[in-house]
């Protein structure tokens, strides 16, 4: 069975898309030294697999082909690297992997290969799996992709070749369920830490545990205490994975460590950290309670106060819901979608945006009705379309979007212009302009709008024709939009804020560039944090004083536009993503 660097290259690239803007690995350089770390640890452990697992592991030298074909695909291939191994299968292996070749697989071993596990259910491998992809930076937490399909289908390919066996497919269930426990787990994953280490007889049970121990003992806390699932049921499931997946000794270790749990919650004496001390040592007992960084949290104390920074974490802990936007350029209205959802018995809320409504629940029901794959509609967030409503785009008009890929805002844009007109959608990232141009061809917007591959910076500098509007909706901490990304908190550092306002200054500078006299240039983010919104725009402006600020109450609500006059949606009082919006107008002169 090989593994080239081709097929991990595909099989992740429907997440990686959607997690990794391009011009986001501009201030990645310690990034990419973590990664070169991780290629050299990750080579070590393939001379640590018991035999039993080697089969699903490519040799050495195919190793380092797929880690220069692409840096992002070790995290799909030796998640079994986890696994402890016997002295003497880890000598064996290692002989083996010096002779540059992967062991032969006996008969016996290929006939195990082509069986279903028929004890443990789909939901719990994938789910284990997943989590061990998403803690190396492999994938993301949810199972859609942008065309609203699922990946399910693949998550299979990834159970055997971390776990060593397969289980039935996933149905509709089962993805729901997988949707629901990576999701919370990833969420909560600092709070469960905590509690499995208060749980362990020493630290070292817990810093020096497996990858995968670890991932099915999160998996196990977070049902119990946050699912409420009955507790005989999640023992006993978690115990046996690990006992198939690992070995007898990991499944024992489990069953203790969950049934101390159990008693715990049935006695209401979890252990927590108390709220005292200085403001750091509060601000890390509230980072523990809700699950976030701890940087995180002391920055909205400072901005927010401490209990709306409280608010903030419940939010992003929730479950979110899905933003709907219908097509209306291919003739659909949201009576005629709200009519089938009825029919589908799938639950809707209105929205205050005409285009607009959101579920919580049904988007499998959704999916399987044809409504994303047809382009009747699309998953896109209210907070996203009034930042369109800030551009405000219009018949006969030229617009860029500067940052464009995936294309959501783009799309809008150019539906908007009711086939007249034409959107200029720039990206760095050819993959995802794929995406666009497929999006476009679905939505019959080919007519009104152009992907163009090109770094802004240098486009803008070559570029003579000047457009009516640009949108400059830059690469950011994406702090607004945490509850949708689960995994986002623990991806983020409070040194990237540094390396990112330095990218958006340079941005908004070449946008700048693309807008003629009069025009209007929109700065945007999906960031609720002041020094990326209000800070640059107040920096651009000192730099540029062709532009000014225009007032945008005839374009959203009052109720979402800030003191400064910028559109600003906060996710604990509207209840949608976070997101910001400058309308700045150019002189004539």
């Amino acid at each position: 069975m090989k593994y080239p660097a081709q097929l991990l290259r595909a099989s992740l690239s429907s997440s990686l898309a959607r997690t990794a803007p391009s011009y986001l690995t501009e201030i990645s350089a310690k990034k990419n030294r973590k990664l070169s770390n991780k290629k050299k640890k990750m080579e070590g452990v393939l001379s640590l697999l018991p035999r039993s697992h080697t089969q699903f592991v490519i040799s050495r030298s195919n190793f380092s082909n797929a880690i220069k074909s692409d840096s992002l695909a070790i995290s799909g291939v030796v998640s079994a690297s986890s696994v402890s191994a016997p002295h003497n299968s880890r000598r064996r292996y290692t002989e083996s992997i010096e002779t540059n070749h992967a062991p032969r697989l006996s008969s016996l071993t290929k006939r195990t290969m082509q069986n279903i596990n028929e004890e443990i259910s789909p939901h719990r491998a994938v789910a284990t799996v997943r989590l061990l992809r998403i803690e190396k930076g492999g994938a993301f937490a949810g199972l859609l992709n942008e065309k609203g399909k699922n990946s399910g289908k693949n998550e299979m390919d990834y159970v055997e070749r971390t776990l060593g066996f397969r289980t039935r497919e996933l149905d509709d269930r089962d993805i729901r369920l997988v949707t629901e426990i990576v999701g919370g787990t990833v969420r909560w994953r600092r709070y469960l830490d905590h509690l499995i280490l208060s749980l362990c007889n020493k630290e070292r049970v817990f810093t020096d545990m497996e990858p995968l121990l670890l991932q099915i003992l999160r998996i196990g806390f977070f049902e119990i205490v946050k699912l409420n699932m009955p507790s005989y049921a999640v023992v006993d499931e978690n115990v046996k994975l690990a006992k198939v997946a690992l070995r007898p000794g990991a499944g024992n270790l489990v069953n203790g460590i969950l049934r101390k749990l159990v008693l715990l919650k049935e006695s209401d004496s979890l252990p927590l950290p108390k709220l005292e001390g200085d403001d750091r040592a509060r601000a890390r007992a509230l980072a523990t309670i809700y699950s976030h960084p701890v940087w995180m949290v002391r920055r909205w104390i400072k901005y927010l106060g401490q209990e709306e920074a409280v608010r903030l974490m419940n939010w992003n802990n929730a479950d979110p819901y899905f933003g709907i936007r219908v097509n209306t350029w291919k003739g659909y209205t949201r009576a005629d979608i709200f009519s089938q959802l009825e029919d589908l018995k799938v639950d809707y809320e209105t929205s205050v945006l005409d285009d607009f409504f959101r579920i919580r629940t049904g988007m499998q029901a959704i999916m399987h009705a044809g409504l994303l794959e047809k382009g009747i509609c699309s998953v896109q967030d209210e907070s996203a379309g009034f930042v369109v409503s800030v551009v405000d785009p219009q018949p006969g008009e030229t617009i860029t979007d500067c940052c464009a890929a995936p294309g959501g805002k783009s799309l809008y844009m150019a539906s908007r212009l009711r086939g007249q007109g034409m959107v200029y959608a720039i990206d760095i990232n050819e993959g995802r302009l794929r995406i666009l141009r497929d999006a476009a061809k679905l939505q019959d917007l080919v007519g009104v709008i152009t992907a163009i591959h090109s770094d802004l910076r240098a486009y803008s500098i070559r570029n003579i024709v000047k457009s009516d509007k640009v949108l400059l909706d830059v690469p950011c901490s994406g702090l607004g939009v945490l509850s949708k990304r689960a995994d986002l908190r623990w991806n983020r550092h409070l040194e990237d804020l540094k390396e990112l306002t330095r990218l958006q200054e340079e941005l908004l500078d070449a946008a700048a560039l693309l807008v003629k006299p009069g025009g209007v240039l929109v700065y945007s983010t999906c960031s609720i944090d002041p020094d990326e919104n209000e800070g640059r725009v107040m920096s651009f402006l000192q730099r540029h004083p062709e532009f000014s600020v225009q007032p945008i109450n005839r374009l959203v609500p009052p109720d979402f536009i800030s003191e400064d006059g910028f559109y600003f949606s906060n996710p604990v009082k509207h209840c949608m993503d976070g997101a910001f919006a400058a309308r700045l107008v150019r002189s004539l002169s």
